[in-house]
């Protein structure tokens, strides 16, 4: 099997980091693979925000946990009264925001995501895609801390670090092959 499909396979969301910052150079090929994902009309809408501050991170996780613990949804309701970390105490974490304007900019950050993802599990870096961050985007004086260029929405976070545990291959989840279907 080839070596794009086997990280493919392998890929698994890591929630348990190193507390070791992560080398420059790796930092800037996740990124870079982020930057040649494929995106509507060749639009290339997102902003990747760089993060490494713990305290920032820290505040980041603690303010949208208030928010979610408002929230009506009974889980997400648990985990903001949870003494969980959402951005799993990661040495790195990247905003991916998109200009409003573009064509289909959640898709398109999202395909950056994907990519970024991937790129990190070749070089044996954990990372975990985080939507309950929306909830850290909700206050405006929070937003304004991000320094988004004009008409950009955030959407996403990937947190990265360097894997304090490695996914078991037993503990890898049954696929559902029976999505699939060949119209003649």
């Amino acid at each position: 099997m080839n070596t794009v499909i086997e990280t493919i396979k392998r890929r698994r969301s890591i929630r348990t980091f190193l507390p070791k910052p992560l080398a420059e150079e790796d930092l800037r090929a996740i990124l870079d693979a982020g930057i040649h994902a494929p995106s509507g009309h060749n639009d290339q809408p997102w902003f990747f925000t760089v993060i490494r501050n713990k305290a920032f991170i820290d505040y980041m996780s603690s303010r949208a946990k208030e928010v979610m613990a408002e929230s009506e949804t009974p889980w997400i309701a648990r985990m903001g009264n949870s003494d969980r970390h959402i951005l799993y105490n990661a040495p790195a974490v990247i905003i991916v925001s998109g200009r409003r304007q573009a064509y289909s900019p959640l898709s398109d950050c999202s395909a950056a995501i994907q990519n970024m993802l991937l790129a990190a599990e070749s070089l044996n870096i954990g990372s975990v895609w985080v939507g309950l961050i929306d909830h850290f985007f909700t206050r405006p004086e929070d937003l304004q801390k991000l320094n988004l260029p004009d008409g950009y929405q955030p959407f996403y976070a990937v947190c990265l670090g360097y894997k304090a545990v490695e996914s078991a291959p037993a503990a890898l989840p049954k696929r559902n092959a029976g999505v699939i279907h060949y119209w003649a």
